[in-house]
């Protein structure tokens, strides 16, 4: 699994909590001011994934105010951009005379570079933050930082891929290996870019393998949401993106592997969840085949049995025994 450090405020003896989170919090981030009204029993749940050089920080916590001022600044600066997605719950950012509110599916942004006021509101807060070392993104000097302190979406576009890739990290680190880490800091690197190219309306400033690979990352989050749909082809994919078939095949090319390839293979990993789930043990196969966009039994049967080795039947688990 992903190297990974957790901190639970419950682990602690009550009068040590806030200033065992906030001493955590300066270690591993940069030096803050950190205050708030709960600090007499503070409660946090705090975890921090190192992707290589980028670090994704899945947290939930009390009401507080961050302050990184002028002298902190001076003290240590990790030259980071930090982003926040808000999963849940409200606060705000004053960045100089800037001031920006942010609520449920934003994202907010932060320099460690700037002095900066960060708050989150009543109730306790749910994020999924993200920290990536400047030198990583492949923007000319200067333009990712006109997009701080702007709120951006994390419903639409390049804001939803990239919170649908740091929702999955965070709720299956476990899946993944110390030797991911590297490659899934630079996809969140590239996508972070990516969206702050878009916010400042600049795609064009952004080198091509960036380009390619947000591409790539869109692609494949349409036809994971489009799966169900026995319409999904290498051809209505393309058209739905505006660019050519041959294009589509190149990229996936490049991939390893071809986009049927890659449908066929997550609708089969799709109905074998399906197939082994005991809650679905009374839907027949064939319904749970055409769920997945398959368009006959027998069609299904035979992809199944080639891709994972034996029958659908046999995935199915046994029926319970009530004597």
């Amino acid at each position: 699994m992903l190297d990974e450090m957790v901190f639970r405020s419950g682990d602690v003896p009550t009068a040590d909590r806030f200033d065992r989170w906030r001493d955590l919090m300066n270690q591993v981030y940069a030096p803050m001011d950190v205050r708030s009204d709960h600090a007499a029993d503070y409660r946090a749940h705090q975890r921090l994934i190192g992707l290589g050089p980028v670090s994704v920080w899945p947290g939930e916590f009390q009401p507080l105010v961050f302050l990184r001022t002028p002298r902190l600044i001076r003290q240590f600066d990790p030259e980071l951009y930090h982003l926040t997605l808000v999963v849940n719950g409200s606060g705000g950012i004053a960045l100089g005379k800037q001031e920006t509110t942010y609520g449920t599916y934003d994202i907010a942004t932060n320099d460690t570079s700037r002095a900066s006021e960060t708050w989150v509101g009543l109730g306790t807060a749910e994020i999924v933050g993200v920290c990536v070392p400047k030198a990583m993104l492949p923007l000319p000097k200067g333009r990712a930082d006109q997009a701080i302190g702007r709120r951006m979406s994390s419903e639409r576009g390049v804001g939803a891929l990239l919170a649908l890739l740091l929702t999955q990290l965070a709720d299956n680190s476990g899946q993944y290996t110390p030797a991911d880490a590297p490659r899934l800091g630079v996809v969140v690197a590239d996508l972070v870019a990516a969206l702050f190219a878009h916010t400042l309306d600049a795609d064009r400033s952004l080198p091509p393998d960036t380009h390619r690979r947000t591409l790539v990352l869109r692609i494949r989050a349409f036809m994971e949401q489009h799966l169900s749909d026995p319409e999904l082809t290498p051809r209505t994919v393309a058209a739905a993106h505006s660019i050519s078939p041959s294009y589509l095949h190149r990229l996936f090319q490049d991939e390893g592997t071809t986009v049927a390839a890659w449908i066929r293979r997550r609708r089969l990993e799709r109905a074998r969840g399906n197939l082994t789930d005991p809650a679905l043990r009374t839907v027949p196969i064939h319904v749970i085949a055409a769920r997945w966009g398959f368009t006959g039994p027998a069609e299904f049967s035979r992809a199944f049995r080639t891709e994972f080795g034996a029958p659908p039947r046999e995935f199915r688990p046994p029926r319970a025994d009530f004597t």
